[in-house]
């Protein structure tokens, strides 16, 4: 695998600090299933009675772990549960071998937690196509039961990176009816990433109560408004899984909450925006927003034609204000647009209205916007009152490096 040198120019300063949530604990271990000298596998365990819901990838070649996962979310159960991630092989296109290492570890975490096995949740990140030597897993699973502790978060999130390089970790506090209803989350992910559902390996965790099909719904919402709005390469992964746990020991109910649902949507934006900073090789961070489309899903579909482009995240990255590109992209999007109406911005900067180059363009100006780390770009087609905002990272020679040599 590419060996990742350097942190993201785009990463946050730190790790930020992440409440603890009452019900869960965590722990990790080097197991050695694919890297040397670092933790690769995390384990989440969570109190009876946690509700979990989920978003998983529709990859018609989805991984063992995402089908097992997929057909557990929305079970009735009082029982305990628990997680486990392994980083450096996703267990994706392995065939029979893949469901038995899944049946295999899930049985052994089972054991280990004493919890049902319909209860134990897993997922798997790294290359694809190599079986997953699941023996070395279960052979540390009464290592992880027994060092696990309720602020090992950080830990989890640097246990479950592959190319990423930095944890991350988002929360929000939100009080309700006088008491405090907390969430914190965390994600891996890098390339290969085009969601079409949530988004690479995220899990978050609330000590909100709230039925299964509450959280449910909330999580489908604002996964849709998150996760399914970035970008970085167009590529959807086999493995990609959303995990949402509601342990209940805040006793605050939040089913109809909009406050709670708020802050919810507010840690699943910022660990998506995450996810789009750590791009593999990425310099900017771009956000698209698209106004003025036949519906809301014309316009998400002209932001992700322009996000996607290869030859404006090229231009992206170096620093060329190339608004020829993104006609381009509209244009081929398949969605209706109108040559003559369109309008676009960089940054502040018109640079294109009503289907021909403003009269008060500045290359300068725009120029200018294209050299910060913050690149926005504006396009309104000029038919309707449809909207929609994506988020994308350029195109650099850092993507390649990473992504030519993966495997070795």
């Amino acid at each position: 695998m590419a060996k990742i040198t350097a942190v993201s120019p785009l990463a946050p300063a730190k790790f930020p600090a992440l409440p603890v949530i009452e019900g869960v604990k965590f722990a990790t271990v080097a197991a050695g299933v694919k890297y040397q000298g670092r933790t690769d596998v995390m384990l989440a365990t969570l109190i009876p009675g946690t509700v979990v819901a989920g978003a998983f990838t529709r990859s018609a070649t989805r991984s063992a772990p995402v089908l097992d996962c997929q057909a557990k979310i929305g079970q009735a159960s009082s029982d305990g549960a628990a997680i486990l991630v392994n980083s450096g092989n996703s267990n994706a296109f392995t065939g029979k071998g893949g469901v038995a290492s899944v049946e295999a570890i899930t049985a052994a975490v089972a054991k280990t937690c004493n919890i049902p096995q319909a209860r134990v949740f897993t997922s798997s990140t790294g290359v694809i196509g190599e079986p997953l030597p699941h023996d070395r897993i279960t052979a540390v699973l009464d290592i992880l039961a027994s060092d696990s502790s309720s602020d090992g978060i950080e830990a989890a999130a640097k246990a479950i990176m592959t190319t990423d390089t930095f944890p991350k970790g988002a929360a929000a506090s939100v009080e309700i009816d006088g008491k405090t209803v907390s969430i914190a989350g965390i994600a891996k992910g890098s390339g290969m990433i085009a969601p079409d559902m949530a988004t690479m390996l995220v899990y978050i965790f609330t000590d909100a109560k709230i039925e299964q099909s509450a959280l449910q719904k909330l999580v489908s919402a604002s996964n849709d408004a998150t996760f399914n709005c970035i970008t970085v390469d167009s590529d959807t992964s086999t493995s990609d899984s959303l995990i949402v746990a509601a342990t209940g020991t805040s006793g605050v109910a939040v089913d109809t909450d909009k406050d709670f649902a708020n802050a919810l949507h507010r840690v699943m934006l910022d660990l998506a925006h995450q996810v789009v900073r750590d791009g593999e090789g990425a310099t900017k961070f771009v956000e698209i927003s698209v106004t003025g489309a036949a519906s809301d899903a014309d316009a998400k579909i002209h932001a992700m034609s322009i996000a996607n482009s290869p030859l404006i995240k090229t231009a992206i990255a170096g620093e060329d204000p190339n608004w020829g590109r993104v006609v381009m992209a509209v244009g081929k999007s398949g969605a209706a647009a109108d040559r003559d109406l369109l309008s676009i911005r960089f940054g502040d900067v018109e640079v294109a209205k009503d289907g021909w180059r403003s009269e008060s363009y500045s290359e300068e100006d725009a120029a200018a916007h294209m050299k910060g780390e913050n690149i926005r770009i504006g396009v309104d087609i000029g038919i309707g009152k449809g909207a929609a905002t994506v988020w994308t990272c350029d195109l650099t020679h850092g993507y390649i490096a990473i992504n030519a040599d993966y495997r070795s």
